[in-house]
């Protein structure tokens, strides 16, 4: 064969970019940030032209129904690339992971995009070989376990494996054989793809490129807009957030970002509202981070001393915090069940709540050359909600990225948020804790059902336990709200305002 099309396939992180330099010969593909679109290089190797394509990888925990349609899309789109279609879809594992049946379950449904048939096309190309020493790799697939035989055996036995920091044209050439191999076994067949279906998806490809487009101008328009009016965008000096989201969702890293040192602890989850305070940008900044929810439960089903840990935490930065941000990761697809747990979760503190959150988008890294608007055009109508909730309002950062400028024009962002709401407050019953009825405003879609009664007694017992601690336990206690000369805020649930400092999350 004097002319190859191969695409290349696989989890995310398991050396499928180093696979591609490694067959072509060179340095083609990019291997120091993820693959965010296919991804198509050519070159001369053992005598041949050869086509490579490269798709956007997966979470190997993760379904298919994780998975952002964005990558989705681009999966099934690859083979279209190397037209009339690939001669051989190589998925790519690493041998130095172990491949659990999480893993095997991942590999089976992104594969399956492409159709049951996809396995007679498929080689299985374990990298960093290196890692075997004297172990033969049939030695490393018997132990390796059921989900790994269970791979090898739907790719017909077809495997091969590549050290990529080994400078050895061999290896590839074997590679190369087997393909060949392949392609005979299956008659010259190489994998077909249905024009209709690719043209659909080149066309919603580039028209939610085009709806991006549009939204990235609109929003920056309208920041210009606002800068340059008559009242103009105060500066605050003194800022309050709080950080809201689902667990796992990246919240105490984007404290940390937020205030440039790590004040929140990552290691476990939030139980508690944490508050840590710093200086950023020129700005003093208050952040408290509340417990998350699992992004698959309804306000229900989760426990009441999160629910309270919620509606607490506006009153923990009093007169009331200038922004929530609600933290969410971009490498997550963002299912409807996803949005009803937001909705239901953020509406505890009033329907109202909206108008001073922005939407802050974690794992920015994940990406790549994708736009953020691009990603929110993609996923769909779910996340389109909540973005239009927020009133357009989002942001995206980079908690690995040591870089004070995404933390400054975040700030910037709040401060217009702030001028746009002068005046207004966020909740029209905000929680009352002391003597006498309690309640909590649900104006929103979600009703709290039975819940609501138990939550408020646990809120009561929890406020009173923080107004009542001695100075000496950690709690500050007496403060009384201030009026908000530096824009509106959020209104603390009571006048007896409680703060906290100095715990661990």
């Amino acid at each position: 064969m004097s002319d190859m099309r191969i695409v290349l396939l696989g989890g995310r992180i398991q050396g499928k970019s180093s696979s591609g330099n490694t067959i072509l010969g060179r340095q083609e593909f990019g291997t120091a940030g993820r693959t965010a679109e296919c991804v198509k290089r050519e070159g001369e190797t053992a005598g041949r032209h050869i086509t490579v394509v490269e798709a956007p990888g997966w979470w190997n925990n993760y379904t298919v129904e994780q998975t952002p349609e964005r990558d989705k899309g681009e999966i099934v789109l690859s083979v279209s690339l190397c037209p009339p279609g690939p001669h051989a879809l190589l998925l790519v594992i690493r041998v130095d992971v172990s491949f659990t049946e999480t893993h095997r379950r991942a590999v089976q449904e992104h594969m399956e995009l492409l159709g049951e048939r996809v396995w007679s096309h498929t080689i299985l190309l374990f990298t960093t070989g290196e890692w075997l020493g004297d172990t033969s790799i049939e030695q490393h697939i018997e132990s390796g376990g059921e989900a790994l035989q269970w791979v090898v055996e739907k790719c017909g036995n077809r495997y091969h494996v590549v050290d990529n920091k080994k400078s050895d044209g061999g290896q590839v050439t074997e590679l190369l054989d087997k393909i060949e191999e392949m392609v005979a076994g299956n008659r010259g067949h190489y994998v077909d793809f249905d024009a209709k279906i690719m043209n659909g998806l080149m066309k919603r490809k580039d028209e939610e490129k085009r709806k991006a487009e549009e939204k990235k101008t609109k929003v920056k328009k309208q920041r210009e807009t606002l800068r340059s009016s008559a009242g103009g965008v105060p500066h605050i000096s003194d800022m309050r957030v709080v950080l809201l989201g689902n667990r796992s969702a990246g919240k105490s890293s984007s404290g940390n970002t937020i205030l440039g040192r790590q004040e929140f602890g990552t290691a476990g989850r939030t139980a508690e509202c944490v508050k840590r305070e710093g200086e950023t940008a020129g700005r003093h900044i208050t952040v408290v981070e509340a417990p998350g929810w699992w992004i698959n439960c309804t306000v229900e089903e989760t426990p009441e001393r999160d629910k309270g840990e919620i509606v607490l935490s506006v009153s923990l930065c009093p007169p009331g915090p200038h922004a929530l941000l609600l933290v969410i990761n971009v490498s997550w697809s963002f299912t409807e069940t996803f949005r009803r747990a937001v909705q239901e979760h953020m509406e505890l503190l009033g329907e109202r709540v909206w108008s001073h959150t922005i939407l802050l988008f974690t794992r920015g890294e994940w990406l790549g050359d994708t736009s953020i608007e691009q990603h929110i055009e993609s996923e769909g109508e779910a996340l389109q909600w909540v973005v239009e909730k927020c009133g357009n309002r989002y942001h995206v950062v980079d908690n690995k990225k040591s870089d004070g400028g995404q933390v400054t024009e975040l700030l910037e962002k709040i401060e217009e948020m702030v001028a746009v709401n002068s005046g207004e407050r966020s909740m029209d019953q905000p929680p009352k804790f002391g003597g006498g009825q309690t309640e909590v405003s649900s104006s929103g879609d979600s009703a709290l059902g039975s819940s609501k009664s138990s939550l408020m007694s646990t809120l009561m017992r929890r406020f009173e336990t923080l107004s009542t601690a001695p100075t000496s336990s950690g709690y500050s206690t007496g403060q009384s709200e201030k009026s908000a000369a530096d824009g509106s805020t959020l209104m603390a649930p009571h006048s007896r305002g409680a703060s906290l400092k100095g715990r661990s999350s």
